[in-house]
């Protein structure tokens, strides 16, 4: 028998009106404005004097390898397990990039019958929020070679101009290139690039945002350039915030969808997890917690990107805690981590799974002894896992003393993952005014929060900073930028900035060669190796299978 697609399995579930869901959410419908009969956005203004009840849930993972390890789906059919025992659960979900969709991820609306509806709309395009994310992000840019071409009142430096265009596409020959040839009405030539919209600044600081004015003065505050004599050029000082904003008004709302099972979920907002904070907007998480009695929610990539960005940098601006954290992990992965070939992964072989444990044991000391949160481990099942692997795996984390269930939702839905949902609620509730534990202290040197990540979260024995990234963080520090966070941009296949150090490597350095501010987001980007920040499509893109019938029904998305 043929197994369904994600695609074929989210085409055939029954979808209810959104309106249904926001009637069993007790939403009031002045705030709804629907896009067409399955998605609404929500106002949260209507929300503000609600308040917070919800209990946090953080869904994060080991270290992730091409095997794939499911998050999106976990945190699916955690909430859809939770609404099955009874539980007020609602989701907080990133929204997907057309970059991974067309190029090989994949999306970010779930699997199999753990999936966030209508999928097809969700994966492409959606409400627009991130094509208005890269028209405001634009618009930025235009205004800023417009202010240089009319006169360059504020004396920017073309040579200095850090803030780059964006697409949210997967195109590798945008990465660098000359722009304002052809003469002087075309502007002033000079080298610049575009970001995917993902990794862009834009993106990032409309994540951090509380609200829309919030996010009004962090648009302004972006620094755009610097001038002849040193002086950073803001967003503020182009006069852009204002425009910006209007294009981002409508965004700014949380994307209200329902998962296969009718679980709600406030989609919103993806700023990318090697490179950003990870998270989904703050004003999505903060609204879920005034509605649900459980908000699950999900940060990216292994728990050393997602998690410490989502407590370090997220948690410390929103004033909010998970009360507990549940780590996502898969004995394919654990294999590949013992040192197994990919293409032998289908093998029982529980010995490479144990030595690839170190992994996961890293992490979960981590999220208890760095971030004093309790941690439930779920065994994200794949057919393929024999009976002595899943024993073998629970007894080495229970003799850890940690909690865990098999996670069975991509197949089973809400119904596969009971057992988990029953776990991740008893961890809660044995936590409901959780104690925030950060990896550092906000008062320390930006360096030294650099070092306190890389020794206490990475396990490296030693930072080193290239003479650029020196200069850049002394620059920061003494410009009034050392009391913010350090978002670490690194590779996500490693504890280490090497992506083939797999599984807990010990005795290896960090190496810092760059950094730079987003001063709209409220952190200092600190660059552990070489970050791509405009990704290029595989030898054999996923858009090679996506296809539209004469009846206008997709195909091939996954």
């Amino acid at each position: 028998m043929k197994m369904m697609t994600d695609l074929e399995i989210a085409q055939a579930a029954k979808i209810r009106p959104i309106s249904e869901i926001a009637d069993a959410m007790n939403l009031n419908e002045e705030s709804l404005s629907a896009y067409g009969r399955y998605i609404a956005k929500v106002d949260p203004k209507y929300y503000r004097e609600l308040p917070q009840k919800g209990k946090l849930v953080l869904v994060t993972a080991l270290t992730p390898t091409a095997a794939g390890e499911g998050k999106t789906t976990v945190s699916i059919s955690v909430a859809d397990g939770m609404r099955k025992n009874g539980k007020n659960a609602v989701l907080a979900l990133r929204e997907p990039s057309l970059g991974p969709v067309f190029g090989m991820k994949g999306g970010a609306a779930g699997g199999g019958y753990a999936q966030v509806l209508p999928m097809e709309n969700i994966n492409l395009h959606f409400t627009g929020d991130l094509h208005a994310i890269t028209a405001a992000n634009n618009l930025l840019a235009a205004m800023v070679d417009n202010h240089i071409q009319q006169g360059n009142k504020l004396g920017i430096d073309p040579r200095r101009v850090v803030f780059r265009r964006c697409m949210d596409m997967n195109d590798r020959q945008l990465r660098q290139l000359l722009s304002g040839i052809g003469g002087k009405g075309n502007g002033m030539p000079r080298e610049d690039g575009f970001d995917i919209t993902a990794a862009s600044e834009v993106m990032a600081s409309f994540c951090m945002a509380d609200d829309l004015m919030d996010m009004k003065v962090r648009m302004g505050r972006i620094v755009v350039a610097r001038t002849f004599e040193d002086k950073p050029v803001t967003c503020a000082d182009i006069g852009a915030q204002g425009a910006m904003t209007a294009l981002l008004r409508d965004a700014m709302m949380p994307n209200l969808v329902q998962t296969i099972e009718g679980t709600p979920c406030l989609m919103h907002g993806g700023p990318f997890a090697n490179i950003a904070h990870g998270c989904n907007s703050v004003a999505a998480t903060k609204l879920a917690l005034k509605l649900g009695d459980y908000v699950v929610t999900e940060a990216g990539f292994g728990a050393d990107l997602g998690a410490e960005k989502f407590i370090d940098i997220k948690c410390r601006a929103a004033g909010i805690y998970p009360s507990c954290v549940v780590l996502v992990a898969t004995i394919r992965a654990l294999k590949y981590h013992g040192g197994v070939p990919k293409d032998q992964l289908n093998n029982e072989n529980v010995e490479a799974m144990l030595q690839g444990c170190g992994n996961l044991f890293r992490h979960m000391d981590n999220i208890t002894g760095v971030w004093n949160a309790p941690v439930v481990v779920a065994i994200n099942r794949f057919y393929t896992d024999s009976e002595n692997e899943i024993a073998a795996l629970k007894k080495a984390i229970e003799d850890r003393g940690a909690a865990c269930a098999l996670c069975e939702g991509w197949g089973k839905g809400g119904e596969g993952t009971r057992e988990l949902a029953e776990k991740v609620c008893a961890a809660a509730d044995a936590n409901p005014a959780p104690v925030p534990s950060f990896t550092y202290e906000s008062e320390l040197p930006l360096k030294q929060k650099i070092e306190a990540v890389a020794r206490r979260v990475y396990r490296a024995d030693s930072v080193t900073f290239s003479a650029a990234a020196s200069q850049q963080l002394s620059k920061l520090q003494a410009e009034g930028w050392g009391n913010v966070p350090v978002c670490i941009a690194k590779t996500q296949y490693s504890f280490s900035d090497d992506p083939k150090k797999l599984n807990a490597p010990e005795g290896f350095g960090i190496t810092i060669r760059s950094a730079r501010l987003s001063s709209g987001a409220g952190f200092v980007v600190a660059f552990a190796g070489d970050i791509i920040a405009m990704p290029g499509l595989p030898k054999a893109p996923a858009a090679l299978n996506i296809d539209v019938d004469e009846d206008g029904r997709i195909e091939g998305l996954f």
